[in-house]
């Protein structure tokens, strides 16, 4: 199933559309590059991803976030590595309130950097800061990712 999803941005976006999960809290895919270097991540305030003071729900402003430099990298390595999340931290700046917005990028150079510090093998932990930000463009909160990624064995 993951082969195909990625085998064209389309796929992808379609998929993640309709996986329960973002459905259920609101979240869509807005815009994907075609060689996987960006997303854009929207979610729309609801009756059912409000929390009690009115605003976004923590965990929903979290589940945005929570995939994508994971499975953007996986689409851009290939199957050659391994690429899973390994940790997470968000800081809540001021309350999300209307349409929320994250952009998720992977520049060449970045990815450059772990295929040559991830050739001889080793495990690395790649480290990425994002933002999510309201119709305004003030900042909602921020989310630090640290991804695991390691060469396949076979194909060192």
């Amino acid at each position: 199933m993951m082969q195909l999803i990625y085998k064209r941005p389309a796929f992808f976006k379609f998929g993640l559309t309709w996986w329960a999960p973002f459905l259920g809290t609101g979240i869509s895919i807005k815009s994907i590059a075609p060689d996987y270097s960006s997303i854009t991540i929207q979610m729309k305030s609801r009756w059912y991803n409000r929390n009690a003071f009115g605003t976004h729900f923590g965990g929903s402003l979290y589940a945005m976030c929570d995939p994508f430099y994971c499975l953007l990298l996986v689409a851009i390595l290939g199957k050659d590595y391994y690429v899973w999340d390994k940790a997470a931290t968000i800081d809540f700046i001021k309350p999300g309130k209307g349409t929320v917005t994250a952009v998720f990028e992977w520049s060449k150079v970045q990815v450059d950097e772990i295929i040559a510090q991830a050739a001889s093998g080793e495990k690395i932990y790649p480290q990425r800061t994002m933002t999510i930000l309201n119709e305004a463009g003030e900042v909602v909160a921020r989310v630090d990712k640290t991804l695991y990624v390691k060469k396949r064995p076979q194909a060192s």
